[in-house]
């Protein structure tokens, strides 16, 4: 018998580890669908959502209270009150006054500064596959998938590379957070390193405002916005947070899925082996298929229609990129991967509009990096038998694998 989408329980593990079925019936059956006993309403289709996502009119970007997670227990406010107050910047923000911070993003981010990254991007990663090479065998979200990205955000924004498994905790602890799917336990845990990061960070604010350098920070402690006035440190503190969850779990997640994808599909490997040049086209299939930003949230304005589906003001809507990256009228054959589709880059796993990922570039550019170094000195990769349960963290928000354990060898 065949299934509908209220066989599916949404925020249940298993669907959140495995959701593509549930995709699949949404798309086909209700691509406006209201999730029973709440007041969000999922899209799943790659029209619905490119349209929703350029009304900001009527879909909101106003969602900081869910961005901080579900309303935190008294122990955990208790350790915020050592901490500093978040505020609309970016993401939570919409038109006009969107456009201030997003200027302030678009130039510390320029085609011009990520273009004058490869080089360096590539001694990155030369020197993560110099680490494990001779090993034969690795964790390589741990190894590899984690640290190029972090190292590059790191360096970008001036903060110390020594300092880099702090980065990734603090940045995982925001994600945590903002996934909504936390014990009791890792929401005291997530609050300590919140916390952490912004007395961590405001050192670091003030340091550069007193004798800034070239990075980001510097950038952006020092450039008055338009109300000519400086961001205050609680502004600072949101931005370079969104920077960081952005500058390294999502292109984590790419990277270890992909790789991933491509030991599971070894005539796909062995496609990229044949011809390197397609590497830059691959990305956007990895991108399409992993859609490591799974979904997004939309606040609903004003009293409205999605295909016929009314949709009262107050509500929620989420934008699901990862059912849209695979929707059959968009891409043929949606489920599988192919590194040679033509429209790969149709995918949205920036997001769209207003709100289309500021480090899309930067993304694409580690990315093109990580897979071509990988194919250039590893050969006959493949899982370590018996180490991998191939699961995911779960999150309603992200998806990225836990770990992956791969053996290599040297290519000669």
């Amino acid at each position: 018998m065949a299934k509908c989408p209220a066989d599916f329980d949404f925020f249940a593990p298993e669907v959140i580890e495995s959701p593509f079925e549930f995709y699949q019936v949404l798309r086909e059956q209700a691509p406006v669908y209201l999730l029973p006993g709440t007041n969000i309403y999922l899209l799943s289709r790659l029209d619905d959502i490119r349209q929703a996502a350029k009304d900001t009119e009527t879909f909101s970007s106003d969602f900081r209270y869910l961005l901080q997670g579900p309303e935190p227990s008294p122990a955990a406010a208790e350790i915020y009150k050592d901490g500093y107050d978040q505020v609309d910047t970016l993401l939570t923000m919409d038109p006009p006054r969107h456009k201030v911070y997003r200027s302030l993003i678009n130039k510390v981010f320029s085609a011009r500064r990520v273009a004058k990254m490869q080089d360096y991007m590539e001694q990155i990663a030369d020197e993560l596959i110099d680490n494990i090479i001779d090993k034969g065998e690795c964790e390589f979200v741990r190894d590899f998938a984690t640290p190029l990205p972090v190292y590059v955000i790191a360096d970008q924004l001036g903060v110390p590379r020594a300092d880099l498994r702090k980065i990734k905790a603090w940045s995982d602890a925001f994600a945590s957070r903002l996934g909504g799917m936390v014990t009791p336990e890792a929401e005291i845990e997530n609050a300590h390193l919140i916390v952490e990061y912004q007395q961590y960070m405001v050192s670091i604010i003030r340091d550069r405002r007193a004798q800034p350098r070239d990075d980001m920070i510097s950038d952006l402690a020092n450039t008055t916005i338009e109300d000519g006035r400086l961001m205050t440190l609680e502004e600072l503190l949101s931005m370079i947070q969104q920077l960081l969850v952005a500058g390294n779990e999502t292109t984590t997640s790419a990277i270890a899925g992909g790789l991933l994808s491509l030991i599971q599909l070894s005539d796909q490997l062995q496609v990229l082996l044949d011809d390197p040049a397609i590497i830059d086209n691959a990305v956007e299939e990895i991108l399409r298929l992993e859609t490591p930003s799974a979904g997004l949230w939309r606040v609903v304005t004003r009293d409205t229609r999605i295909r016929g589906v009314a949709i009262p003001a107050g509500s929620l809507l989420m934008l699901r990129y990862a059912a849209g990256n695979r929707d059959a009228s968009v891409f043929s054959q949606p489920e599988v991967m192919d590194v040679c589709r033509a429209n790969a880059e149709d995918h949205l796993a920036f997001g769209q509009g207003t709100h289309f990922c500021p480090g899309a570039m930067l993304a694409r550019k580690e990315m093109q990096v990580a897979f071509r170094a990988l194919l250039q000195r590893l050969t006959n990769i493949r899982l370590v038998e018996g180490k991998n349960d191939l699961t995911h963290w779960p999150n309603v928000v992200l998806r990225g694998l836990k770990s992956l354990h791969i053996t290599f060898e040297a290519r000669v």
